[in-house]
Order: C-alpha cells, then structure tokens, then sequence
C-alpha cells in the first residue's frame, strides 16, 4: 500500500495529549475484553527458540529475526510474530477450561514489512485465546464472539467521544458479515484489497469470513499458515471456513482498515488437512503440531487486535506512527512533517 496523504489533514490532538488518550483507549479497552471473554492477563515472551513450530508463520514468506544464545551453544531464538501457537499451549498448560480463556501483550518485529500508513517494523496487539467446547466449533459460535468484541470497540468510540467530543463516532450500529467467497462475487473484477474496501465503504464495518481458503478463482483472499486458524471446514453457509478479519471503513484515509484477524482454531482434522493443502506435512513432527496431534492441546478460538491500530482509528489518526514509536524512512517522514502528521 503506497503512502496515503489526507487533504487538509489536521491532528485531532496535541502529540502529549495523543500520548495520554493512548493510555486511556488501551487501558479500557483491555479492561472490557478481560471481562467480556472471560480473559486472564498472562505474560508473554518475546522471542522463542527457533524450530520448535511455535512461533507465527503469517503468510509462510515473512522472515524472523533471528539471533544465536551464547549460552546454548549459539541455538537460536526469533522474536515472535504472533503467539497465536503458543497461547493454545499456554491454555492447556493453566488447564483452563472452556468459556474462559487469556490475554497478553504481544509485541513483534517483522523486519519484511513495507511501511506506510498502516504498517510498521513494530507490532503490538492483544492477542487473545480462549478455551471452547466441540460443539461450539462453528460460524454461529465465530459470529458471536467477533459481535462481542465489536461491541467493545463501539464502547471505546463512545469513551473517546465522552472525553474529547469533537472526535465524532463514525462506526455503524452493527457489523456486517461476508464470505471471501460472496466478496469474490460482488466484485469479481477487483483485487483483494480492493474488495475489502468497497465492502468497508458500503457497510462500514465487516468480517470477512474464510480468510486463507482456495476461492473459485483459484486464489486466496489472503493468505493464513496452516496450523492455527481453520480457514477450511465447511461451515453452515455452505462455505469453507471458521475464520475472519473485522475490517473498518477508515474516513481519514478513505479505505478499508483491518484492526483485527481472529477465527476457530484447527483440530486435528483440520490441521492434517490444511498441512497437506499447504505441502508441509513434515510440520506435524514439530513440537506445537505433535501436542494437538496428540490430544494434548485444548480446542479454542482466538485472535490480535491491534493496538496502535486501535489507538489509530479511534483518535482519527493518518498514520500509525502517530501513535507508536518506531522507525520510518527519512523521505516518508519529511513528506508526512510537510503534510501536517507528526510521527512519535
């Protein structure tokens, strides 16, 4: 995504005034979660060893930073990409059981990044896991639980409006939920992102459910690993898949804004099968794969949110480096001090 310039951009807020409602948005926000989803706080590593099958592939091409332990013999370790792996174990391991689940907060570098507006070397998002019964491996059950945290999201927009009322709330009562598939067919002759974008427009605020599965195609809507959410059992609409992103319409930047990627973890059917549809079978020798393999891991649902992102939208932000601190390229700095967006 090239870098997105707003007319006549002006700050809804001071920097030291944007770094206090950053305090506030992510100290109710993660309050209301814990408490809607039955979430403990538990801490979170930075890095994990290399070769174990914890850590987050994202789209299988992303590289890990990587650095050698002196005191291990130079094995090495990578800072995470996301915890999606290693919560499922964390839940097994506090046996926690079902309807109750954990939060953290997860911070990553993902060195491969192209940086604009939305996309920075440093991640920070909530990650959260929460244990869930056989029969709620479902779309009515994935429906649920992504209303439950849009409801979150419409009270930290209320919050935000209470404290500073010339930031306006933007977002529609309800969120919309649509198939990759049905967004394929809306607008066939359009990209992806293109998609996601007319859609957002349109609704305001959707889920797009299925991301990761073939589509027909032939291709992705995008691309998920294979081993932690489910993106190809048959779900009741009579489509693939028990995942999705909630996409918002961004007014500032005039397109669509993904702010979180959640979904109904494998099984192992469904792990065996994604394994083998991504050609890496040879994974479930790997630590995470053997333990659900083994029925050692509980079934659960979970996700990111993120938090700059959040923070971002909500403040009515034209870039996330207004509202983290991180490194930018010289030109794109000097084209956003020109343009009135001041980077932390």
């Amino acid at each position: 995504m090239a870098l997105i310039i707003p007319n006549d951009y002006r700050q809804t807020l001071m920097p030291e005034t944007t770094e206090q409602a950053i305090q506030l948005l992510k100290t109710g926000f993660q309050e209301k979660l814990s408490k809607t989803l039955n979430l403990r706080r538990v801490t979170a590593p930075l890095f994990v060893l290399s070769g174990t099958g914890i850590n987050d592939d994202l789209n299988g091409v992303e590289r890990a930073v990587k650095f050698p332990i002196l005191c291990m013999g130079d094995r090495q370790a990578e800072v995470v990409h996301s915890l999606a792996k290693w919560k499922r174990m964390k839940l097994a391991a506090y046996r926690i059981p079902a309807g109750y689940g954990l939060y953290t907060d997860m911070n990553a570098i993902r060195s491969d990044e192209e940086l604009d507006n939305l996309h920075s070397l440093y991640v920070d998002q909530w990650d959260w896991e929460r244990t869930i019964h056989p029969e709620d491996r479902n779309l009515d059950y994935l429906k649920k639980t992504a209303r439950q945290i849009y409801g979150i999201l419409k009270e930290i927009e209320a919050q935000v409006y209470d404290s500073y009322p010339h930031i306006t709330p933007s977002l529609p009562a309800d969120i919309t939920f649509i198939h990759s598939e049905e967004l394929l067919q809306m607008y066939p002759e359009l990209s992806p992102r293109e998609r996601e974008s007319k859609a957002a427009e349109k609704f305001g605020a959707i889920f797009i459910i299925g991301i990761g599965g073939i589509l027909t195609n032939g291709e992705k809507h995008d691309g998920r690993a294979p081993d932690y959410d489910d993106w190809s059992t048959q779900n009741i609409d009579g489509f693939s898949g028990l995942n999705g992103d909630i996409i918002l319409w961004n007014e500032v930047l005039q397109c669509a804004f993904e702010l979180s990627s959640m979904g109904i973890r494998v099984d192992k059917t469904a792990l065996q099968h994604q394994l083998e549809t991504c050609n890496c079978p040879e994974r479930k020798e790997l630590e995470f794969h053997k333990a659900l393999l083994e029925d050692k891991l509980p079934l659960s649902i979970g996700g990111g949110i993120g938090q700059s992102r959040l923070c971002m939208f909500f403040l009515k932000k034209a870039h996330i480096g207004e509202a983290q601190a991180s490194i930018w390229p010289e030109e794109q700095i000097e084209i956003c001090s020109k343009n009135n967006i001041h980077l932390l």
